[in-house]
């Protein structure tokens, strides 16, 4: 999940006298990938709407400069009638500055507030590419990340969420 063995950086610019804070200080595409390989058959309507099959990962590491680095990789693959419509993933990435967040609390943060700051941005370009591919934008609906963060969490300690 995370690699938090960084130290913080020694005078951050924007987060003086002890505040707790998070700075992003850039946002990239690390991999970006759509397909639609029965295109242009698979975009004429008709028929049962596409089964959506969606996944979510987040995934962080400290870096030696103080900074950290995380990743929200997000994919749908659309099917319909067991046939291909559409698979598309993202990776986008942010450079975060974070300051006085105790470090009991710092994989958190990290894992959950991050990457709500990276959504919006990896999901509009997902609108987009299914957009210009020839299909309704495809609008994720927004993701509970402290839901995603605990249920990880739980399964890799071994503990079973749901019903007994």
């Amino acid at each position: 999940m995370t690699d938090t063995n960084a130290a913080p950086p020694a005078a951050p610019e924007d987060l003086v006298g002890g505040e707790t804070g998070i700075r992003i200080v850039a946002q990239f595409v690390r991999d970006f990938s759509f397909e639609s390989p029965l295109a242009p058959d698979s975009l004429r309507a008709g028929g049962a709407p596409p089964a959506i099959d969606m996944g979510v990962e987040m995934n962080a590491r400290g870096r030696p400069d103080g900074l950290f680095e995380v990743d929200l990789k997000l994919s749908a693959r659309a099917t319909r009638d067991e046939q291909p419509v559409f698979h598309v993933e993202v990776m986008y990435g942010g450079l975060f500055q974070i300051a006085g967040v105790p470090e009991s609390e710092l994989e958190a943060v990290l894992l959950i507030e991050c990457p709500r700051f990276l959504f919006p941005y990896a999901r509009r370009l997902i609108s987009d590419v299914t957009t210009e591919g020839g299909f309704p934008p495809f609008l994720i609906d927004p993701i509970d990340f402290a839901g995603v963060y605990a249920a990880r969490k739980a399964q890799a300690e071994g503990v079973v969420v749901g019903n007994a």
